[in-house]
C-alpha cells in the first residue's frame, strides 16, 4: 500500500478504553491560568523567507488565526496576507525565485501525504482552489524539492521507495530521474540549474547518506552521473546548497570524518575538495553568502547554537553580534542582512535583522500581546554509562526540593533539548513541577560516536542515561522519588513507554504522547522513510533481526508496568500510525493496568492552538491526579 490506513487492532473499539480527563482549567486563580494559556494562544511568527529575484515577497508560518497556517508579506506595501485555513493546519511552504507565486504541501488532516500545490503570491479567487505545482508527479511523502528559474526537482517517498522528479516548467509533465527501493532526497541545485545533488542510501543505510550529483541536460536529454561521494560505513554526507553564483560548481556539505558533523567544499566536476577546520567545539552547520566569498556558520555547543561568519579567502572565524540566546533558522539578504528568530528558556523566541552596520533589531512584531516568559534553565552534567550526559533543569522560581519532577524526553531520537523557549516546559515550571530535559545517547549536538552509540540497541541504551540522571536528581534532592514523571512525545512519547515497563520502580507515572508503542506493528505500518531510519538504526528490518525489536518494543514489558499510563494519539499519524497504539492499550487493559488516553484527528501533533492546550492540560492534570 502507498498510504497507512488506520486499521482498529484486536475486538477492542477504542471507545472502550478509558478516556483521559480534559479539565477546564489548570489553576484556581485567574492570573496563573491565563499566563500558561497566552504562551500558547500569543501569535508566533516563523522567519520570513523571500523569493530570490523578488526580495520584497516573503512566506512565513504563524499561529495568527488559532491554526498554524501559511502567509505572504509584501514587504514593498507591508501587506500581510493568509494564504491557507485548513482543519489541520499548514507549514511547508517554499517561494520560487520570481515571487510570482507560492508553493505549499497539501496534505490531507496531517497525514503528510499528499503534493506540492501552487497559488498566485496576490492570492486565489474566491472558493478557487490551487492547482498541482508539478503535474505529472505521484502523491508521495515528501523527499525534497529545489525550486530553480527554469528546473524543479522533487522527490517524493512512497512504499515502493524514493523517486525524484525534473520539470521544466511550463505545462509539460514532470521526468522522473531517479527510483530506488531505499530512501532518497532532493539535496541542492546549482545557481545555473545544470548540476543536481542527490542524498541517497543505496547502500542500505539512510542514517550514513551518501552523494550523487548529476548534469541536467537538454530539454529532450536526461541526466548524466557526474560524480559520487561516500564516507564509508558510519560516516554520513549531506548536501546543504550549491554556492549561489552562476558557474561556481562548489557543493557545501557536512561530513563525519573526524567524529562530529563539519564542513566541506567540494566541486563534484573536478573532484576537489576542502575540509574546512574551524575551530569550535560542537557541531556545525552552514549556507553560503550571497557572493559566496563567506559562509554563514551555526556552531552548536552545550544545547546553544550562535552565529559566526568565515571569510573563505582568509579563514577569518568571526562570531555575530547576534541578540543573547540561541539562535533558530537565518538566512542572509543580498545587502547583507542577517534575519534570524532566537529565543532562550526564559524568553519567547524574537524574529530579528542585524544589519550590516551592526545594528540589530526586531523584524516583525507580531500583533497582540507577547507571550510571557518563564525561568532560566540550569545545566547539569552527569556521569551516565556511556559517558558524561548534559541535561536542561528548569524548577519555579524559590522552590526547595524534593519537588515533583517531570522528566521530559525529546523526540527524534537524532534531535536535541536546548536553551530554547518552550510554553510546554513553562507549563510544567507553573505547575509546580521540576523539569529535566535530557540529552541522551541517540542526541545531536555531542558528536557522531554519542548520536550513533543507540544503533543496535535503541531504547534501553537512552533509558540507561535517563536513569543515570535520574539517580543524580533524587540524589541532590531536586525529585521527589516518589513523584518523578517520565513524559515525551514521539521518540520521547516511545521512551515514556519503554520506562514505565522497563524501570518500573522510578516512576509514578507515564506519558507518551504519539508514541511507538508495538514496534513490530509500527514498522509494518509507518512511512517508508521511517522504515529505512530503523532498518539502519536496528541493523535490520523485523525480519532480519525480531530480537532487536522485540527487545525494543514497549508492547514486550506491557506486564511489568506498574505506573498509571496516559497515551495521547493521532488518528492519521504516519510516523507512528493509530493501529499499534491500539495493541498496546490492549495489552493494557489485559494486564489489568491503569491507563487513560487521548485520541484526536491529526497526524503526528497538532497544529492548532486549542488542541494543544487541551493536549498539555490533560498531561498535567493526568500527572496531578496519579501523584495526588
Amino acid at each position: 500500500m502507498d498510504h497507512p490506513v488506520a486499521v482498529q487492532s484486536g475486538d477492542q473499539h477504542p471507545d472502550r478504553h478509558p478516556a483521559a480527563r480534559v479539565p477546564d482549567r489548570l489553576f484556581p486563580d485567574d492570573e496563573r491560568e491565563q499566563r500558561w494559556r497566552a504562551r500558547f494562544t500569543a501569535t508566533r511568527m516563523s522567519r520570513p523567507h523571500w523569493a530570490r529575484d523578488a526580495v520584497d515577497r516573503s512566506v512565513y508560518t504563524s499561529n495568527a488565526s488559532g491554526t498554524t497556517e501559511v502567509y505572504t508579506w509584501d514587504r514593498a506595501t507591508d501587506l500581510h496576507r493568509q494564504v491557507t485555513a485548513r482543519r489541520s493546519g499548514t507549514h511547508s511552504v517554499m517561494l520560487p525565485p520570481d515571487g510570482q507565486t507560492l508553493w505549499w504541501f497539501d496534505d490531507t488532516d496531517g497525514d503528510e501525504f499528499g503534493r506540492w500545490v501552487c497559488e498566485p503570491f496576490a492570492g486565489l479567487p474566491d472558493e478557487a482552489r490551487p492547482d498541482a505545482a508539478i503535474p505529472g508527479v505521484e502523491d508521495g511523502y515528501p523527499a525534497g524539492l529545489e525550486i530553480g528559474r527554469s528546473v524543479t526537482a522533487v522527490g517524493t517517498s512512497t512504499d515502493e521507495g524514493s523517486r525524484i522528479w525534473l520539470h521544466r516548467g511550463g505545462a509539460g509533465a514532470a521526468t522522473m530521474i531517479y527510483e530506488h527501493p531505499e530512501d532518497a532526497h532532493v539535496g541542492a541545485l546549482s545557481e545555473d540549474e545544470t548540476l543536481l545533488a542527490i542524498s541517497h542510501s543505496e547502500h542500505g543505510d539512510s542514517r550514513h547518506p551518501a552523494v550523487r550529483v548529476v548534469r541536467i541536460g537538454g530539454e529532450d536529454e536526461g541526466t548524466t552521473v557526474v560524480a559520487e561521494k561516500s564516507d564509508g560505513e558510519g560516516k554520513g554526507l549531506t548536501p546543504l546548497v550549491f554556492a549561489p553564483v552562476a558557474g561556481d560548481n562548489r557543493l557545501l556539505l557536512l561530513h563525519e570524518r573526524r567524529g562530529r558533523e563539519e564542513l566541506l567544499l567540494w566541486d563534484p566536476v573536478t573532484d576537489v575538495e576542502t575540509e574546512l577546520d574551524l575551530d569550535l567545539p560542537g557541531e556545525l552547520i552552514a549556507d553560503f553568502y550571497p557572493d559566496a566569498s563567506a559562509l554563514l556558520v551555526w556552531h552548536t555547543h552545550a544545547a546553544r547554537t550562535r552565529l559566526y561568519r568565515y571569510d573563505l579567502s582568509t579563514g577569518e572565524l568571526t562570531e555575530l553580534d547576534v541578540a543573547p540566546g540561541c539562535v533558530g533558522s537565518a538566512e542572509i539578504r543580498p545587502d547583507g542582512t542577517v534575519e534570524y528568530t532566537c529565543s532562550s528558556a526564559a524568553a519567547p523566541s524574537t524574529v530579528r535583522a542585524l544589519h550590516p552596520d551592526g545594528t540589530d533589531r526586531e523584524l516583525l512584531t507580531p500583533p497582540g500581546d507577547r507571550a510571557p516568559g518563564s525561568v532560566a534553565v540550569q545545566d547539569v552534567w552527569v556521569d551516565g554509562p556511556g559517558g558524561r550526559v548534559h541535561a536542561l533543569v528548569a524548577r519555579p522560581a524559590d522552590a526547595t526540593g524534593p519537588l515533583p519532577t517531570v522528566f521530559s524526553l525529546h523526540g527524534g531520537p537524532h534531535a536535541a533539548d536546548e536553551d530554547r523557549f518552550s510554553p510546554v516546559r513553562a507549563a510544567w515550571v507553573d505547575a509546580g513541577f521540576a523539569v529535566v530535559e535530557v540529552n541522551y545517547r541517540g542526541s545531536t549536538g555531542y558528536g557522531s560516536v554519542w548520536r550513533d552509540s543507540i544503533e543496535g540497541r535503541p531504547g534501553l541504551t537512552e533509558l540507561a542515561d535517563v536513569a543515570a540522571v535520574h539517580d543524580w536528581a533524587v540524589a541532590e534532592g531536586l525529585a521527589d522519588p516518589e513523584r518523578t514523571v517520565v513524559e515525551g512525545w514521539s521518540w520521547g512519547g516511545y521512551l515514556a513507554l519503554l520506562a514505565a515497563g522497563t524501570q518500573p520502580q522510578r516512576w509514578a507515572a507515564a506519558i507518551g504522547g504519539v508514541p511507538v508503542a508495538d514496534y513490530l506493528t509500527a514498522y509494518a505500518d509507518e512511512m517508508e522513510q521511517l522504515r529505512a531510519f530503523d532498518r539502519a538504526l536496528f541493523g535490520g528490518s523485523p525480519e532480519q533481526v525480531p530480537d532487536t525489536y522485540r527487545v525494543a518494543s514497549p508492547l514486550t514489558y506491557v506486564d511489568q508496568v506498574r505506573a498509571p499510563i496516559l497515551v495521547l494519539a493521532g488518528e492519521n499519524d504516519p510516523r507512528c500510525p493509530i493501529r499499534q497504539v491500539d495493541n498496546y492499550l490492549d495489552a493494557l487493559a489485559a494486564a489489568g493496568a491503569r491507563y487513560e488516553v487521548s485520541r484526536f484527528d491529526a497526524g503526528h501533533g497538532s497544529l492548532v492552538v486549542d488542541e494543544t492546550l487541551r493536549h498539555i492540560s490533560t498531561e498535567i492534570d493526568f500527572a496531578r491526579r496519579m501523584l495526588s
